[in-house]
């Protein structure tokens, strides 16, 4: 993943991104809507909305993640952030 292409970016932006990541993933292994709701056990109405706006609850995003063989890819989403400072490595060990 890119992480440059986050920055300056606010969080409604960000959330248009996942979601559009979301939508063509989706697309391109020729999954409905309906079919990712059943998949998943999100409603119809939240995936569709979490395509157009962005907007969905982490529990949401996490079960069409696992539906769309994505898990793994969140599970790392925080592993290896960098040390910003001498004070959070220092803070690490505490």
């Amino acid at each position: 993943m890119n992480t440059f292409y986050f920055l300056q970016k606010t969080p409604g932006e960000i959330d248009k991104i996942i979601a559009e990541r979301i939508r063509g993933i989706r697309k391109r292994r020729k999954i409905s809507q309906k079919s990712l709701s059943e998949r998943s056990g999100v409603s119809l109405g939240s995936v569709k909305r979490f395509e157009q706006s962005g907007e969905i609850s982490l529990r949401s995003l996490t079960k069409i993640a696992i539906a769309l063989g994505l898990d793994h890819e969140l599970a790392q989403l925080f592993e290896e952030v960098p040390f910003l400072s001498i004070e959070e490595v220092i803070n690490e060990q505490d």
